[in-house]
């Protein structure tokens, strides 16, 4: 997780960096995929701004606040606002993960058996499909943490899969046109 911190208008300061890098640094313990935490420090005419840009994922979070008092006070405003948008990001995508893991699909396994062309189905689960583009079904892939997502496609009015890949690339599986 990197902590950039950045002064506008102002004179950088040892001591403000440090304080800004430690309340910054507690947003690890809320989310664990936390790239880049951006932290903006701005004195404007008699205000002093503090702006956080938090990047999880593939989600930008951003705050910002001003006060009139220091730029201690911004800085402890912007974090505790930051802190609560990201439990709440956080909430959303536990939730998410909820409702896919009920509606699934369907997982069919190979079980050794004495015959080796026997094959059993170990789970059965459903999923049920929406329609929707390859752009956002892109974007639902990369916000949960399955290998694979099924759609209907907006544009084919098929049915499709998308998946990850083993070099870290996005598969698509569209059906023969016939």
């Amino acid at each position: 997780m990197d902590i950039i911190v950045t002064f506008r208008h102002i004179q950088p300061n040892d001591a403000l960096r440090s304080y800004a890098e430690e309340k910054a640094s507690r947003i690890g313990k809320y989310v664990n995929n936390v790239r880049e935490i951006h932290v903006i420090l701005t004195l404007e005419k008699r205000s002093y701004v503090a702006e956080v840009i938090v990047h999880v994922n593939r989600a930008k979070i951003t705050a910002k606040e001003a006060t009139e008092d220091n730029m201690y006070a911004s800085i402890d405003l912007v974090m505790d606002k930051i802190e609560r948008q990201i439990k709440k990001y956080k909430d959303k995508m536990t939730d998410h993960k909820e409702h896919s893991r009920k509606a699934l699909h369907n997982v069919f396994a190979v079980t050794e058996t004495g015959n080796k062309s026997e094959r059993t189905v170990v789970r059965t689960e459903t999923v049920s499909i929406a329609t929707m583009t390859v752009d956002n079904a892109l974007r639902h892939l990369g916000e949960q943490e399955e290998d694979f997502f099924v759609f209907k496609n907006q544009d084919t009015d098929q049915v499709n899969v998308l998946y990850r890949r083993r070099d870290g690339g996005i598969g698509l599986i569209e059906p023969a046109r016939s």
